[in-house]
């Protein structure tokens, strides 16, 4: 009698070469279930001491709890999209989230891998260009992929039209690339009015998400951290592991929290 693992392993080969599931699965999924199987192993299988050695750390960042329930975030009022400063929680988790795509070291993809670090992508098509490529590839490896518009225009101030072709036309987008409709926005600059809100709320948005400057005062339990100024995002990344390890936090990732 084959065993049960074996079994379930079998079962999926025959989804996949059955079209009708195969049409199911997350197009970025489809070849050889790349992101699934790195999704699996970096829940099962966790990096070793070596590893956060070569990335500069001297001691394995903690595992962050698994929250029972998502906070109630209420919303602005009726129609409006909630905005989300800080996550609110008593673990020592923050919450590490990356603007535009502009940069697109290929380092950066291996330390999440190697790490299984929970990353946030707020991806602005024009400032991206053809380098989806790149955040295909880090989804591939867990991080996730969120809207920060179009174009990257102040949103507060403009017509509701306006901001609504900002919003959703990157939804659109990151749906044509990814398969996905992201649940957070971040609005450019940090600014937004109760247009943004409820533009983002029609558009699908879950959460307005803002957060803090990576670099600016004592971390606090929720904090969602981005702004990250240094040239070198892995750097700049290593350095923050670093900070957030000795004030006695872990990163965690936004969507379990959220």
């Amino acid at each position: 009698m084959r065993s049960k693992p074996y079994g379930v392993a079998a079962g999926l080969l025959a989804c996949v070469l059955v079209s009708g599931c195969a049409q199911s699965l997350d197009p970025l999924e489809r070849p050889g279930g790349r992101a699934a199987h790195e999704v699996s192993k970096a829940r099962t299988h966790g990096p070793t001491l070596a590893t956060y050695r070569h990335w500069g750390l001297s001691a394995p960042l903690a595992v962050a709890p698994k929250p029972s329930a998502r906070p109630t975030v209420r919303a602005a009022g009726p129609g409006l999209a909630p905005v989300v400063d800080r996550v609110p929680t008593r673990d020592k988790v923050v919450f590490l989230t990356y603007d535009d795509g502009a940069e697109r070291d290929p380092r950066f993809v291996d330390m999440v891998r190697e790490l299984r670090l929970p990353v946030g992508m707020f991806l602005t098509d024009s400032v991206v260009g053809p380098g989806y490529g790149h955040f295909a590839r880090l989804r591939a490896v867990g991080a996730t992929v969120q809207n920060h518009t179009l174009d990257h225009s102040s949103l507060r101030g403009l017509p509701y039209a306006g901001q609504r072709a900002e919003i959703c036309g990157q939804q659109d987008k990151l749906r044509e690339r990814f398969g996905i409709r992201p649940r957070f926005l971040r609005p450019p600059y940090g600014t937004y009015d109760t247009t943004t809100l409820r533009a983002a709320a029609d558009c699908g948005i879950a959460a307005v998400v803002r957060g803090r400057e990576a670099g600016a005062g004592p971390l606090r339990p929720g904090d969602i951290l981005s702004g990250f100024d240094e040239p070198d995002l892995t750097e700049a990344t290593v350095g923050l592991l670093r900070r957030i390890q000795a004030e006695g936090y872990t990163p965690a990732r936004l969507e379990d929290y959220l």
